[in-house]
């Protein structure tokens, strides 16, 4: 509760409600914008998603290491708040009338700058928040709702300025990185070595300068490699399942629109649901530990999926939507805890773009295909039934390669006891 009454707690969460306010607007009516105003086909308009997503590729092994050697300083989130800044002015003078031009080479220009604000710039923001709160003692999580909160804000206001004005989208998501920028040039954030005041030992660490060395020793640990198979097994599916649940839901209903109506109304419950159980993830998690999170995260996933496919009333599919609710505090807040209490912290960023969004970027560029071709071959129901047991086996082989933190932690206190 004392954290409510500090400022800069405010600060942080201004900056996760109003960065992923962007997020959600874009990700949620960019589709409707590309078909509606821009008028293409679903085959350019993938294009540019895949642009996106290949450029998310390129860019986060650069962006972790930068931002891992900046630390604490700001330059790469003051570059990613830049390019937001111009999101309203590049969508209407620019992207448009390169899709004009020519549709192909448009696609993939918006698509790559979209990326450098969006699939590659969200690892720079949320490591480099997660790693200021940490050095300010705050929960993760406790300020990560914020972005919950920006989630089901977008989803509420979205619609209404859409159908005014398809281009109001983006120019909110200007005046919201504008808000984003002046928090972020107000945050004055305690430094890593005050913060360790009380460990000399992590101060020493924090002080010493990122290796090459380092960096190769990631990929020596066995833990990267199964945190990266959890991750296509959790993060991958969960956005592979979401992609086309929205139009399994509303086919059981005898009119599509009601059924996206009503899709639209448990998806925003959902995301503040979220926001609530994110509160209280970083005491849970910490009494299970991060790994068992994840492994948790995965079989409410493989519930979600599985009850999907076999209970099919229509609250019964709203019940397994809402689970979502639970499962995203827990993979957030388990995915950061597992990474500062496993891995050099000097190197969250890198462990986090790496392991989590280039696994999970690598993996939907994967089964978004595999999984789409299996719907249109077995039926959604069938497809699911596969997804889940995809799910499972990645889960499980992630759960056996990688270690706890906890025995990371306690051969930390063995080195140091010898």
């Amino acid at each position: 509760m004392n954290n409510l009454k500090q400022l800069k707690f405010w600060n942080f969460g201004g900056m996760y409600y109003f960065y992923f306010m962007i997020w959600a607007l874009i990700f949620a009516f960019l589709p409707f914008w590309l078909n509606k105003t821009a008028h293409l086909d679903t085959s350019i308009s993938g294009l540019v998603f895949s642009a996106m997503a290949i450029t998310a590729l390129v860019l986060e092994p650069i962006y972790g290491i930068i931002q891992d050697k900046l630390g604490l300083k700001k330059y790469l989130f003051g570059f990613v708040v830049l390019c937001l800044l111009f999101i309203g002015p590049f969508v209407q003078f620019a992207f448009l009338p390169l899709l004009q031009i020519n549709a192909i080479f448009g696609a993939i220009v918006g698509g790559a700058y979209l990326s450098l604000c969006l699939n590659g710039g969200v690892g720079v923001v949320e490591a480099y928040i997660e790693r200021s709160t940490r050095a300010n003692k705050y929960e993760y999580g406790h300020v990560r709702l914020f972005g919950s909160l920006a989630g089901g804000t977008a989803a509420f206001i979205g619609g209404i300025m859409f159908v005014r004005n398809p281009y109001s989208i983006f120019w909110a998501c200007t005046v919201s990185a504008v808000i984003l920028g002046i928090l972020l040039w107000t945050l004055r954030v305690r430094k890593e070595e005050e913060a360790n005041v009380d460990a000399p030992e992590a101060s020493e660490e924090e002080e010493t300068p990122v290796t090459k060395e380092n960096i190769l020793n990631v990929f020596r640990n066995r833990s990267f490699w199964g945190f990266c198979i959890m991750m296509i097994g959790i993060a991958t599916m969960f956005d592979v399942f979401d992609q086309q649940f929205p139009n399994y839901f509303a086919s059981f209903f005898n009119d599509a629109s009601r059924g996206e109506l009503v899709f639209s109304r448990i998806a925003s419950v959902q995301v503040f649901l979220e926001a609530g159980f994110m509160v209280l993830a970083p005491w849970f998690i910490n009494k299970i530990g991060a790994k068992n999170g994840l492994i948790l995260a995965g079989i409410v996933l493989f519930i979600r999926v599985i009850g999907s496919a076999f209970f099919t009333e229509i609250w019964m599919l709203a019940t397994w939507r809402l689970l979502a609710a639970i499962e995203m505090p827990l993979m957030l807040v388990s995915i950061m805890k597992y990474i500062t209490g496993v891995f050099d912290v000097r190197l969250s960023a890198t462990v986090y773009m790496l392991g989590f969004n280039f696994a999970k970027q690598v993996g939907i560029s994967i089964f978004s295909f595999v999984m789409g071709y299996l719907y249109n071959i077995l039926g959604f129901q069938n497809g699911y039934v596969v997804l889940a047991f995809i799910i499972l086996a990645f889960v499980i082989v992630g759960a056996l390669i990688m270690k706890s933190e906890r025995h990371y932690t306690d051969t930390r206190k063995n080195l140091s006891a010898a």
